[in-house]
């Protein structure tokens, strides 16, 4: 039932872009280089290596690695994706579904990511790519206290990519690594 609801609050958000993305693009269509594709390198299947902290902000530096597959599938045209995630190791799974959506007038993207897991989605991360490169951030909760969140996206090339996402508990002074996947394209 928790996907079910995961699925149509997608569904919903993406009734809502598409209404918002109609509307401001009535004098024509968006420019290709305005951030609306700035996802279509990853569209497609990805072999997906991914190093987790286990205890993060906790001085703990145990991690575990879990190998499997990325599978990134672009709706409207682009100014949204969808990306399937399903990984295992020693740790166990980790599935988990993330919805892209593009802010034609932020020129910024919304990352929405939901564990299958739980069935909940965690709070958008909200940047843009410059220089090929891509920030993302938005604010949650760990253990109780209040976190900053920061996802990177680098090293994009048309066979490998990397996203590494960093907590911070003292307002972005300083983060700690706590997420690294390391794609490569599935042939």
């Amino acid at each position: 039932m928790r996907i079910l609801n995961v699925l149509f609050i997608t569904f919903l958000i993406i009734l809502t872009a598409v209404d918002c993305v109609g509307h401001s693009n009535s004098q024509g269509n968006l420019s290709q280089s305005d951030g609306q594709h700035d996802f279509d390198f990853e569209i497609g299947t990805w072999k997906t290596h991914l190093r987790r902290l286990v205890h993060p902000l906790s001085g703990s530096t145990e991690w575990v690695e879990y190998d499997g597959t990325s599978v990134v599938t672009k709706v409207l045209d682009g100014r949204a994706n969808l990306v399937e995630l399903k990984v295992a190791g020693p740790a166990g799974r980790i599935e988990g579904l993330s919805l892209r959506l593009y802010n034609p007038q932020a020129h910024q993207w919304t990352l929405n990511f939901a564990n299958i897991s739980n069935g909940q989605l965690t709070s958008a991360a909200i940047g843009e790519f410059k220089n090929g490169r891509g920030e993302f951030y938005n604010q949650d909760t760990l253990n109780g206290r209040s976190i900053l969140v920061r996802f990177v996206i680098s090293d994009i090339t048309p066979k490998s990519c990397r996203f590494e996402q960093s907590f911070s508990a003292d307002g972005g002074k300083t983060w700690e690594v706590n997420w690294i996947a390391l794609d490569t394209r599935a042939l």
